[in-house]
């Protein structure tokens, strides 16, 4: 299983600016091995938050995304203590949910 996504998720005014990394090696299927061999396509295909379990954002991914993505979002409404969940669902079928506190 991947490593845990860093979130952090900061209120200002009627705003919240939440930042995530997230950890996966993201490879495109076009690179090749030491010895030649084509490395297989492996990269997050879909991306979704959601503000205290209501959906905020949906985003669909493909292999031109960077390794360890960095994903940065404004959500409104959202106060300190709100819980800011990120999931992300990969080409192989792993998957990886992590949440946060907005501060």
């Amino acid at each position: 299983m991947a490593d845990p996504m860093r979130i952090r998720a900061k209120a200002e005014g009627d705003k919240t600016t939440v930042r995530v990394l997230m950890s996966h090696e993201m490879e495109t299927g076009q690179r090749k091995d030491a010895s030649g061999k084509v490395i297989p396509a492996w990269f997050i295909q879909e991306v979704s938050a959601s503000l205290n379990g209501k959906p905020v954002l949906t985003a669909q991914w493909g292999p031109s995304i960077s390794k360890n993505p960095y994903l940065q979002f404004a959500v409104k409404g959202a106060k300190a203590g709100d819980k800011i969940s990120v999931s992300w669902k990969d080409n192989h079928g792993d998957t990886r949910t992590d949440e946060a506190t907005v501060s």
